[in-house]
């Protein structure tokens, strides 16, 4: 009789076993970069109407913060627990592909497959002939300028240099209404590449031709000298270190900043939040010789290595990257297309703030396909804190290009 339960419990136990190796075997786990309110809502409709499409496999979306992203699936491929998919910022590609937990998507990708794409944005996820990532999300930068306020100060256009800016800063400051001429952020992502917009107005790129850290030239100290002395003469919004991408795009929503740099999105924002605003979008300013650059961004989702759900995830990534989702995806989040077909919609034909952006895209620069990115760019944010506190330009350069040479080095 024992023998006769233990035979009935082992039997009852391999078949909830069996039962959850085939709901595993169902299941795709996905983690989300949390882009906006939009974001969790949008990806509960593509699990509903995937799962609808596709009896037996069940989509797990997990939607996470930009902010501590990285951290978490750094921490989740250390312990073998991470999802079949992920979004991840498409500059921590080579770390992945190196530590070789990226999945090659050559095997799964058709010809007019690939064709969907725009091949400026499928390209930074292609290394050594293999593609290693889809582009999700995809952005430049561009300046928003709030056009009640440059009526006021009699400003007639937006600047076409940074002369003009700090011109068009003060005009701003001097109607003493508690504005500011121009919003700079000075903390968390991004700090590094607002830098960047004046360094590359100075014909300066982030590594010089022989692929050492451009902190150290001429042009980048330029660039930190014009920010440092735009804090100094109270033309930014005081406290810079203390605000983020969000603070700064909050405080142009709310009228009180006549200029600032940032992405698409906010044109979203803009409408949802503050539709009484007036504003407009305009090139990057341009440096001396007439150089200026734009920040050219991609989001790409990644397979990993260690997904024992493969075929099933490749199917959800067909799903999502198909024009109608990627339309609705895109136009919810505020990016810019990364599909051919879905860039030739009127949304995006007769949209003026997106066609400012696209126009840009001949000058975008994306973050340089390098071991350790991650870390030069934090020592170049922690360099610019310093300077916008009152250290010295020069001596804080000197400092990262040696800190961001060692890294390259490794």
């Amino acid at each position: 009789m024992k023998l006769a339960k233990w035979t009935v419990g082992l039997m009852a136990g391999m078949s909830l076993l069996a039962l959850a190796a085939q709901a595993d075997a169902g299941e795709v786990r996905v983690t989300v970069a949390e882009y906006s309110a939009k974001t969790g809502p949008y990806f509960e409709a593509v699990k509903k109407e995937f799962e609808a499409a596709n009896p037996g496999i069940t989509v797990k979306f997990e939607v996470v913060p930009w902010d501590v992203l990285l951290q978490k699936l750094t921490t989740d491929i250390t312990a073998g627990t991470n999802a079949d998919l992920s979004i991840i910022g498409t500059r921590w590609l080579i770390d992945f592909v190196q530590q070789d937990v990226a999945e090659p998507l050559d095997g799964y990708i058709k010809p007019d497959f690939k064709d969907r794409f725009i091949d400026t944005f499928l390209s930074p996820s292609i290394m050594e002939g293999k593609t290693y990532g889809l582009p999700i999300a995809a952005s430049a930068r561009a300046m928003y300028y709030n056009k009640e306020l440059f009526e006021k100060a009699g400003i007639a256009n937006p600047p076409a240099t940074w002369t003009e800016l700090q011109e068009d800063a003060r005009k701003i400051k001097a109607l003493g209404t508690g504005t500011f001429g121009f919003g700079l952020q000075g903390k968390e992502i991004e700090t590094d590449v607002y830098y960047y917009y004046a360094m590359w107005s100075q014909g300066t790129e982030i590594l010089n031709k022989d692929g050492t850290s451009g902190l150290g030239t001429p042009g980048a100290l330029e660039a930190a000298k014009l920010y440092k002395s735009m804090i100094d003469e109270g033309l930014t919004e005081p406290g810079v270190t203390s605000n983020n991408r969000e603070d700064v795009q909050n405080l142009f929503k709310q009228g009180k900043v006549g200029m600032m740099i940032t992405a698409p999105f906010l044109s979203n924002q803009i409408k949802d939040e503050a539709p009484n605003l007036k504003y407009g979008v305009a090139a990057i300013p341009a440096g001396p010789t007439g150089a200026r650059g734009t920040y050219g961004v991609t989001d790409s989702t990644i397979m990993f290595k260690n997904s024992k759900n493969k075929d099933e995830a490749w199917k959800l990534l067909d799903f999502l990257f198909t024009t109608e989702q990627r339309a609705k995806f895109t136009q919810g989040e505020g990016f810019l297309p990364v599909n051919k077909e879905e860039a030739k919609m009127d949304y995006y034909v007769n949209n003026a703030d997106l066609a400012a952006f696209t126009a840009l895209l001949p000058d975008a620069r994306f973050a340089p396909v390098i071991p350790g990115w991650e870390e030069v760019a934090q020592i170049t944010s922690d360099a610019m804190q310093k300077i916008y506190l009152g250290g010295d330009p020069e001596a804080g350069l000197k400092e990262a290009a040696a800190k961001a040479n060692a890294v390259i080095k490794k």
